[in-house]
């Protein structure tokens, strides 16, 4: 039977749709702007889509235990938890999994989760993020808690072969500042298996990127609808839009448009549903995660399925330079109930040129 250590970082991903842009030393934070734990959730979707049976140890509480529980999986709890985690409870509970020999490390969180397992991992045992965290830049995540329980199934019946993958993680207190500081914390053993685990995040840059931000924001610009409310999604190709009307974007946040004039800056999605009931008339420009393909469920939770089932896919524009596009298969979704968002997208790469792609 396939013995996995399995464990959760309750906190990851908390600040995500209240425009944090991350949760570290800002949970107290998050929480008053009325964040909601989710990798809890994250970890049950996972588990309820495992067929074979495998033998977990994991941690008590929060960290594993309360989750596995529901489910109808032998474990064995190796560490005790205390009800408020921090980074060292991950690394305690990997030390224990590697006296267990494990198999294989599922872990719930996102790139901080990532650089804590593996600075007690190594690459002595493969390890599988179940993506849950706010950002998610490293090589290390299945695309989907679903597609994790895939390349579970697959590793058990020998069908995965073993790569290696990036940890990246970012300066959380210069990304809220309006910078993306992204740092190599080093590799891990990953199962693989293609189309199923996310690519690291690449940077885009040149001459010809910026020409061709310059002519995929002068068109957008000269087909703004007027009295109708533009949610600008984070990045530097929508950030051009911004640059080319004069006003100052949030690089990294979501900004409201009316107009031709920013009317809200570095929104979560309380503001955004909030702007809404004012303006009904409203549309998303956004751009892929360069190498990742993700439009949704990654960097821009605040974009939640509530506030996209208000503003409708007809209503979603889609931009990015060819060079990004050339390294997409498709456009990746990670929402829980985002099956309406599914389907074929016109992205704008030029001044009036498109490609079609389909989002899953």
């Amino acid at each position: 039977m396939l013995k996995i250590g399995f464990l959760i970082n309750p906190i990851a991903g908390m600040g995500g749709r209240v425009a944090l842009k991350g949760t570290d030393n800002v949970v107290d934070e998050a929480r008053r702007r009325g964040a909601r734990e989710i990798a809890v959730h994250r970890a049950r979707k996972f588990l309820e889509n495992l067929k074979k049976k495998i033998f977990f140890f994991t941690a008590s509480g929060k960290m594993g235990e309360a989750v596995l529980s529901a489910f109808d999986f032998p474990y064995e709890v190796v560490y005790q938890a205390p009800e408020i985690t921090t980074a060292e409870d991950t690394k305690r509970t990997c030390k224990e999994f590697l006296e267990r020999d494990v198999d294989l490390i599922i872990f719930v969180g996102g790139d901080g989760t990532a650089r804590d397992v593996i600075e007690v991992v190594g690459t002595s045992i493969p390890i599988l993020g179940v993506p849950s965290g706010v950002k998610m830049y490293s090589s290390v995540f299945a695309v989907t808690p679903k597609k994790a329980a895939e390349i579970v199934e697959k590793f058990a019946k020998g069908e995965a072969s073993l790569g290696e993958g990036e940890v990246l993680d970012i300066d959380e207190e210069a990304y809220r500042h309006n910078q993306l500081k992204i740092r190599l914390f080093g590799y891990a053993k990953i199962p693989v298996v293609e189309d199923l685990v996310q690519s690291s995040k690449s940077e885009y840059s040149g001459g010809e990127e910026e020409e061709d931000k310059e002519s995929i924001a002068e068109f957008i610009i000269e087909n703004l609808e007027k009295d109708t409310l533009y949610l600008l999604g984070a990045g530097t190709t929508v950030a051009k839009i911004a640059d080319k009307l004069g006003v100052e974007k949030t690089l990294l946040g979501v900004d409201a448009l009316y107009n031709g004039k920013i009317i809200g800056k570095d929104l979560g999605e309380r503001e955004i549903l909030k702007l809404l009931d004012k303006y009904p008339k409203a549309k998303v420009i956004i751009t892929p995660i360069g190498a990742q393909g993700f439009i949704f469920g990654r960097g821009n939770q605040q974009f939640s399925e509530k506030v996209l089932n208000r503003i409708g896919k007809e209503n979603i524009i889609v931009i990015a330079t060819p060079r990004k596009i050339r390294d997409l298969k498709k456009l990746r979704i990670d929402l829980e109930n985002g099956e309406k968002l599914k389907g074929y997208y016109k992205v704008l790469i030029g001044y009036g040129r498109y490609k079609i792609m389909r989002g899953e």
